[in-house]
């Protein structure tokens, strides 16, 4: 059965420290409810793009208010990142989480943060693939520099519960290759070309990808993220969408991804959003065959952006009556994914 996920940037208008309790809250709720996962994003430097650098130090902070459901980086920027301190920090966490966490790692979208660490965002891709070894390889015990340095506490068990998430079918493969879960995003910018291709027409040549290269003992992990906000009435729900998705559009088009038109319909469909009623977003989730072949969906209330005791109706609504009626859910309290070996990376 696909599992169900509850996914943050912590962009409600708020000051920090608020955005930090509201999200808490949400995390909260969406254990209350039964999702299986929560997963938070970093972001450095642009509180527009997302309210979280530290997303580790978050959730450790919600694996204390929490008892079952798993906790996701969505993504660490890894070329940002030393790749040794990654793995202590997600191991610390998973320790402290009882062993809750999903590593989630990227090569990151902000060119100007990469500046402030001394890196260059067109050299993102190389330096990615060499941090990931490097994770890897902390994660399993290897020497790090010297014989006496190995990981402690040990990372094995975390080897099975990596995620990288990319744009693409090359992305795919590499993610297969290594054995790790695959992270496909809520919307992504479409080819000059074909500008109304849909996003799983985008997605499902990644997937393929991905299957392809995974080694033959290794279960395929795809977790869809999905802009979704089901509310109470059809009104409600257009009427924050139209706010959240035009304040949007400005950002979108200055990454490539300008809108198909001007309606509020036209900016759904541009930017792949599931908005309405139970019964509107049951039936466009149920178009989308992306998802369909997804084992995790997480969703995600951003760019709607509604206040935050409509984002907790809308996880009571998704867990109660949209993913029971599409045939998703079902909390794991104990269940693992067995992990690659950690030569396959």
């Amino acid at each position: 059965m696909t599992r169900i996920g509850f996914f943050t940037r912590l962009l409600d208008d708020a000051t920090a420290a608020e955005r930090y309790r509201i999200a808490l809250e949400q995390v909260v709720q969406a254990e209350r409810h039964g999702f299986d996962s929560a997963w938070v994003a970093q972001h450095h430097f642009h509180a527009a793009e997302g309210g979280l650098p530290s997303p580790f130090v978050f959730l450790a902070h919600a694996a204390a208010a929490t008892s079952r459901i798993h906790l996701g980086t969505g993504v660490v920027t890894l070329p940002l990142e030393d790749p040794v301190r990654v793995a202590e920090d997600a191991v610390v966490l998973d320790l402290l989480s009882g062993g809750r966490v999903e590593l989630g790692v990227g090569s990151g979208s902000t060119p100007a943060s990469f500046l402030a660490f001394g890196e260059r965002a067109e050299d993102r891709a190389r330096v990615f693939a060499e941090k990931v070894d490097t994770l890897v390889a902390a994660l399993a015990g290897a020497e790090l520099g010297d014989p006496a340095n190995r990981l402690q506490p040990s990372g094995r068990d975390l080897l099975g519960r990596i995620w990288q998430a990319t744009f693409s079918a090359f992305g795919g493969t590499r993610a297969g290759r290594a054995g790790h879960g695959l992270m496909l995003s809520r919307t992504q910018p479409r080819p000059a070309d074909a500008p109304r291709r849909t996003l799983s027409e985008l997605q499902l040549p990644i997937i393929d990808a991905y299957r392809a290269s995974l080694p033959e003992d290794v279960e395929p992990r795809v977790l869809a993220s999905r802009t979704l906000f089901v509310a109470d009435s059809r009104e409600e729900a257009r009427r924050y969408a139209e706010i959240g998705l035009r304040r949007a559009t400005v950002g979108f088009s200055r990454n490539g991804q300008p809108p198909f038109g001007d309606s509020l319909d036209d900016l759904i469909a541009t930017y792949d959003t599931h908005v309405g009623t139970v019964d509107e977003v049951v039936e466009s989730l149920s178009r989308d065959s992306a998802a369909a072949e997804a084992t995790d969906v997480a969703f995600q209330v951003h760019s709607v952006d509604p206040p935050h005791e409509l984002v907790l109706r809308s996880i009571e609504l998704i867990a109660t009556e949209v993913a029971p009626a599409l045939g998703w859910g079902g909390a794991r309290a104990t269940e693992r994914v067995p992990h690659a070996d950690a030569s396959a990376a």
